[in-house]
């Protein structure tokens, strides 16, 4: 495990999503115990994780946004509050444990315009044991079982995250799918299709749980960390032949999919999505 510690955070911009969520609130936590090999948080912090001390002031500042920041609804990430992601960089499942997770649910649970939400890995039973009455959404991020046993060592199994969004929905959970990120390699629809069929058999609530999808980008910096930790996930994530750069809005080096291959990529993928799990509706894809 990284260097786990805890610091009293003092920038909190709230920035704005408009895509999973409404907005991004301040971290909670910096960094991810996992070692994923697409994550973006490595990037920057390649070990390790902050975990903020002061819970109350990151509250305060949500709290004061959500009431004097308008926000048009209803609108694609929720009909009725302003959402916001608390888990933008680590895995808030994972690291519950160091954070003071129920008075943050809590906090949310009670607050009449806002909700927050987060993706993960990791399928965290103790959550289960607080209701939040619908006002925290958990993203469970989903790929096929091969690639997530090279990208994603150590995190939940595909089929406990599937199995588990009925078990947070009665919970009280509103609970959606991430697919993401979407790697393509060879076969890759022919496992995504045994993927949806895993959902179609194992989600009972189908109408409430609605989906986002997000194709790969990838980091020239993270490929070179890569190839000295772990060289094998490189075959699936860097391939120049398909891929074209990008700079980030940061300046990073990054490549994503060329253009006009991804807009086949997410036709196939959006074609054979719909035509197995059709009441999984995509909020959206990039």
């Amino acid at each position: 495990m990284g260097k786990l510690a805890f610091v009293t955070r003092k920038a909190f911009d709230i920035r704005f999503s408009g895509r999973s969520t409404d907005f991004i609130s301040p971290s909670f936590g910096y960094g991810c115990l996992y070692n994923c090999s697409y994550c973006y948080m490595k990037r920057h912090k390649p070990d390790g994780l902050s975990v903020a001390k002061n819970t109350g002031d990151i509250l305060t500042e949500i709290n004061n946004h959500a009431y004097f920041t308008p926000v048009a609804k209803p609108n694609q990430t929720h009909p009725d509050f302003t959402t916001y992601d608390i888990s933008c960089n680590e895995d808030f499942a994972l690291h519950a444990k160091y954070h003071d997770w129920k008075r943050i649910f809590a906090f949310f649970r009670d607050h009449p315009v806002a909700m927050g939400s987060f993706a993960t890995k990791y399928v965290n039973p103790n959550l289960i044991n607080f209701d939040p009455q619908g006002k925290i959404r958990i993203r469970f991020s989903l790929m096929p079982q091969s690639r997530s046993d090279i990208h994603e060592p150590g995190t939940s199994k595909i089929i406990d995250r599937i199995k588990a969004i009925d078990a947070f929905i009665d919970a009280g959970y509103d609970v959606h799918v991430n697919f993401s990120p979407v790697i393509i390699y060879d076969g890759w629809m022919e496992e995504y299709e045994d993927l949806f069929k895993m959902l179609n058999d194992y989600v009972d609530y189908k109408k409430q749980v609605l989906a986002e999808v997000i194709f790969l980008t990838h980091n020239e910096n993270k490929h070179k960390a890569n190839l000295e930790k772990h060289p094998k996930t490189e075959d699936d994530l860097w391939k120049p032949e398909i891929q074209e750069p990008k700079i980030s809005q940061y300046g990073g080096r990054n490549i994503r999919y060329n253009r006009h291959l991804k807009a086949a990529y997410m036709s196939a993928f959006r074609r054979r999505h719909d035509e197995i799990i059709p009441w999984n509706t995509i909020r959206y894809m990039f």
